[in-house]
């Protein structure tokens, strides 16, 4: 019987497991669970007789690969997958995934969530401000993105987007205008949600000069990964512009040092937050255990990420 290992360091609630292992059953696979654990060596030898593997944050390495010797499939349960090593997953054979869309209005929510917490001074009490007629800028539009811009919709926010590889139909059809390149979106909106992954091409590609850009009471929201923003421009913003703010839903590097000097001007999450809904939860992971039953009954390869 073949086996699918769920290795969580971060556990999926108990009602995602129990729909996962209905999913698994059903194929004749056998679940096995690796939850809360603290210890690498814990992993590795759970992987040696798993034929697929669900993670979620957790970082599937070349150690992690080489130590699972059936392995044929692993699925990130989420969007982002630079916790998965695609370039060691092709040398040992392995098929990656991930399940694009399932925790998208978790993410845009959050993101809402920022905005509304810092304009009203973190409910402080004090006179706060609105977020309708403001505009708002996606830096991309996938998934994430759509959702943002149907609950900008909602507020009455003016809603522009920039994303090489969508059309502007596409934007059009879900109420965004398109900017023709990344400054245009920049310059136009008092508000940027970016919505991109991490990977050679956007690392550090949101630094000081895209960020200036932006208009008076300009408030950046990245609910995507820290490795994207140019820190070092980042803090280069906070010093020069004091009407700019940062809301992230994960602890910058140079958290401390905006901590101590610019209060009042950031928001950030204890850890990633984005997909911690309990929908976003049941969603990614019964998605992750369909594509590995549907992957080994069919060779389907919908979502792979490695070639």
């Amino acid at each position: 019987m073949m086996e699918i290992l769920i290795a969580t360091e971060k556990p999926f609630a108990p009602i995602t497991i129990r729909q996962i292992r209905e999913v698994a059953e059903a194929a004749g696979l056998k679940l096995t669970l690796l939850e809360n654990y603290k210890n690498k060596a814990d992993l590795l030898l759970a992987v040696a007789t798993a034929d697929a593997l669900i993670v979620r944050s957790d970082i599937v390495s070349d150690e992690v690969l080489e130590a699972a010797k059936q392995l044929k499939v692993v699925v990130r349960a989420g969007s982002g997958y630079d916790n998965i090593d695609l370039v060691s997953c092709t040398a040992h054979n392995v098929v990656a995934m991930n399940t694009p869309g399932q925790n998208s209005n978790g993410v845009a929510e959050l993101a809402f969530l920022l905005m509304l917490y810092q304009i009203r001074g973190g409910f402080s009490g004090k006179t706060g401000t609105e977020l309708r007629g403001k505009t708002l800028g996606l830096h991309a539009f996938g998934n994430v993105g759509k959702y943002v811009a149907d609950i900008a919709r909602g507020f009455g926010m003016d809603i522009y987007a920039y994303d090489p590889f969508v059309s502007e139909r596409v934007m059009k059809n879900n109420g965004a205008k398109q900017c023709i390149n990344v400054e245009e979106l920049y310059l136009k909106c008092q508000y940027i949600s970016i919505h991109m992954p991490s990977n050679e091409i956007t690392r550090k590609s949101i630094g000081y000069n895209l960020i200036k850009k932006m208009p008076h009471n300009a408030v950046l929201v990245n609910t995507a990964r820290k490795e994207i923003i140019d820190e070092e421009g980042l803090l280069k913003i906070f010093d020069e512009r004091p009407d700019f703010s940062y809301l992230s839903d994960i602890e910058p590097d140079c958290k401390a040092i905006i901590e101590e000097k610019y209060k009042g001007r950031y928001i950030f999450t204890s850890k990633k937050m984005g997909a911690q809904t309990e929908e976003s939860n049941i969603n990614a992971g019964v998605a992750a255990a369909r594509q590995i039953v549907e992957y080994f009954n069919t060779g389907k390869e919908k979502y792979r990420l490695n070639k």
